[in-house]
C-alpha cells in the first residue's frame, strides 16, 4: 500500500484543496509533482486563465500508457500547485480536450485562493 502525504504549502508550493483531493485520488504523491513541475516531458499552456500545464509520462514500470499532468499557476516565486489528474492514454499537443463543467468551476474557484 502506497502511503500518500499531505502536502504543506510554503517555500515555493501552495497546494489548493482541489490538488490535495487530487493527490489522493490518483495516488500521485507530492514529491512526483515536483518532479513533474520541474522536469516535464511537455510544458503547455494551461487551460485556465494564466497557468502552466505540465506532463511526464506514467513510468514505464507500469507497462500502460497513460500522462501524468499538473496545472500551476506562477504567483511571484511561488508555485500554486492547482491540479493534479492522471489521462490514460496519449494526449495531442496543443489540443483541448473535453473537461465537464464541474471540474471548470472547482478550478476557478481554487484560482481565487
Amino acid at each position: 500500500m502506497i502511503s500518500i502525504s499531505i502536502p504543506k504549502s510554503g517555500g515555493k508550493y501552495f497546494w489548493t484543496q482541489h490538488c490535495i483531493r487530487k493527490i489522493f485520488q490518483y495516488r500521485i504523491g507530492p514529491n512526483r509533482i515536483k518532479r513533474i513541475i520541474n522536469f516535464p516531458d511537455r510544458k503547455e499552456e494551461g487551460i485556465a486563465k494564466k497557468t502552466i500545464a505540465v506532463m511526464r509520462k506514467k513510468s514505464k514500470k507500469h507497462h500502460s500508457k497513460g500522462e501524468q499532468w499538473v496545472m500551476y499557476q506562477l504567483r511571484g516565486k511561488k508555485r500554486v500547485v492547482i491540479s493534479v489528474w492522471f489521462y490514460p492514454g496519449i494526449t495531442p499537443k496543443g489540443k483541448q480536450i473535453f473537461i465537464p463543467d464541474e471540474v471548470w468551476e472547482e478550478i476557478n474557484e481554487s484560482i481565487k485562493c
